[in-house]
């Protein structure tokens, strides 16, 4: 008996390390954020104009969205901060594709940012970046927006490339436009209201957002600690 008692614990124990093994498995890695040390990034920057569709509804929608949200029609904006976002999707066309319509579900001026920015770092330029793009409640009407592809279920998951492509974009950006002095996340938004920017006349209009995490802000912040520019705490 003793060789049979001796084979069933030693099974049973390879059937619990198993299951543990598989649980553990199951498990996703802590995000680690994206390192700016091992590739410092360029001041160069190749962007890619893929320009959403413009027309007479689009501006329409613009009109009709400042004149309900901030009191006057607004079509161009004086750049003052910069916002970075995730697209929640993993897919750079199906974004695309998504902001290239001109009406929201609800009729209203659809979403868009001005800039795309896919996995592998390749930056799209989706409208004038002085356009006024439906990205950020409150900031519209001063923002440009930076959408990153990735953050599926709310995952931290922005990557290397990503992060050097939004260092030398915001350094381009910023350049080009002195009068931006804020470069925050979606999910600062409250927060963001100590710049004095935030305007909204709708009570109650208002959104939860996580985009894009802290853990890239702060090496977003890093990586561009060298530039006269100003980020919220993470």
């Amino acid at each position: 008996m003793k060789p049979f008692h001796i084979i069933t614990i030693t099974a049973f124990l390879l059937i619990i390390s198993s299951i543990i093994g598989c649980a553990n498995d199951n498990i996703k890695p802590e995000y680690t954020p994206p390192d700016i040390n091992s590739n410092a990034p360029s001041e160069e920057i190749v962007i890619h104009d893929r320009p959403v569709i413009h027309n007479e509804l689009r501006e329409q929608l613009i009109r009709q969205y400042t004149l309900k949200h901030y009191g006057a029609e607004i079509l161009e904006i004086t750049p003052q901060a910069v916002v970075i976002h995730w697209t929640a999707s993993d897919s750079a066309d199906g974004t695309f594709n998504w902001f290239n319509k001109e009406k929201y579900y609800n009729g209203t001026l659809n979403v868009c940012s001005h800039f795309l920015v896919d996995r592998d770092g390749t930056v799209y330029r989706l409208t004038k970046e002085t356009l006024l793009c439906r990205h950020i409640i409150g900031y519209n009407w001063c923002a440009i927006g930076i959408e990153n592809v990735g953050g599926v279920d709310g995952t931290e998951d922005l990557t290397h490339e990503q992060l050097l492509s939004n260092i030398a974009l915001i350094r381009y950006l910023h350049k080009k436009y002195p009068t931006i002095n804020w470069v925050f996340g979606h999910y600062q938004q409250t927060e963001a209201q100590t710049t004095g920017l935030y305007k909204e006349n709708v009570s109650g209009y208002y959104s939860i957002k996580s985009d894009p995490g802290p853990k890239f802000m702060e090496s977003l912040a890093k990586g561009l600690k060298d530039e006269d520019i100003n980020f919220l705490p993470y």
